[in-house]
């Protein structure tokens, strides 16, 4: 009996397959050249989104110690000299002031840069605090045309990279809720905090944070404020102590230099008025570039 030899054949593609592998061929570079087209537009509109964000909510000047909930571009820096009655002086470089930038709709990102420490007493003693970031997200605002309010939530963190003597040891997360309200020329900001150190919670605690800031403006560009500085400590061993400093200050800005690109400027004096506190007095100085 002769046998027959089967040979399988693939079938042949029908011309909707071909169209099909066709349409699929000319999707995937134009699937690359729109995310290449949309990367080059997110960018190419930074300014004009910015513009539109900041449009949406009030005006005022971000206060010397209280962060502000509006949404800001800016790159910081602060000085702080920090004394105490027996002679102890520690100048803080920066004090974790960095680039503030408004990625997407209603959002800040901070990047701080770590603060550099330097002490009189004890010597060699001086070097880098931690790395602070913070995230803000706008929950409500209106500008001053429209109810001149603001309602921000913040998320801060930093990450342990700090000396021995300067940092936490530990990363420290901050949930916040800070607000606003503006009366013609004068506005109240305040922001309440607590902070949950990942570790060392006997040395670290968890300290509630109460910053509230009072403002008037006046002849445009000048910014008078008073600042209440209060931290109650809730866990660890310094349960139950609190902290208050008040602040009084002047801020200057915003000043036109070019196009987006402003100066603002400050200084204040930070008094102790408790029994309880990290130092006596401190010097606040502040310069900021605005874009």
């Amino acid at each position: 009996m002769k046998r027959h030899k089967i040979i399988w054949l693939p079938p042949r593609p029908t011309s909707t397959a071909i169209m099909l592998a066709l349409l699929l061929a000319a999707a995937t570079p134009c699937r690359a050249q729109d995310f290449g087209t949309d990367i080059i537009n997110y960018f190419v509109n930074w300014f004009p989104r910015v513009t539109q964000i900041q449009s949406e909510q009030p005006h005022w000047v971000t206060p010397l110690v209280t962060v502000t909930p509006r949404l800001e571009e800016e790159v910081r820096y602060d000085q702080y000299f920090e004394s105490m009655r027996d002679g102890v002086a520690t100048d803080n470089f920066g004090a974790g002031k960095g680039i503030e930038l408004i990625p997407f709709q209603n959002t800040e990102v901070i990047i701080g840069v770590p603060a550099f420490l330097k002490r009189n007493i004890p010597r060699n003693t001086d070097g880098f605090a931690d790395w602070p970031f913070l995230i803000k997200y706008r929950l409500l605002s209106g500008n001053e045309e429209n109810g001149n309010y603001i309602v921000t939530a913040f998320m801060g963190f930093s990450v342990p990279t700090g000396s021995k003597v300067n940092g936490n040891g530990h990363g420290i997360f901050t949930p916040t809720l800070a607000a606003g309200k503006g009366f013609g020329n004068f506005d109240v900001q305040s922001t309440v905090g607590v902070a949950f150190p990942s570790g060392g919670f006997d040395r670290l605690g968890m300290p509630l944070a109460w910053n509230t800031a009072f403002q008037y403006r006046l002849f445009k560009y000048f910014w008078p404020e008073f600042e209440t500085n209060y931290t109650w400590q809730s866990y660890g061993a310094d349960t139950g102590h609190s902290t208050l400093y008040l602040t009084p200050g002047l801020v200057i800005g915003r000043i036109p230099i070019h196009d987006r690109i402003g100066l603002t400027f400050g200084a204040g004096y930070q008094v102790a008025v408790t029994m309880h506190r990290n130092y006596n007095h401190n010097v606040i100085l502040t310069a900021r570039i605005p874009f």
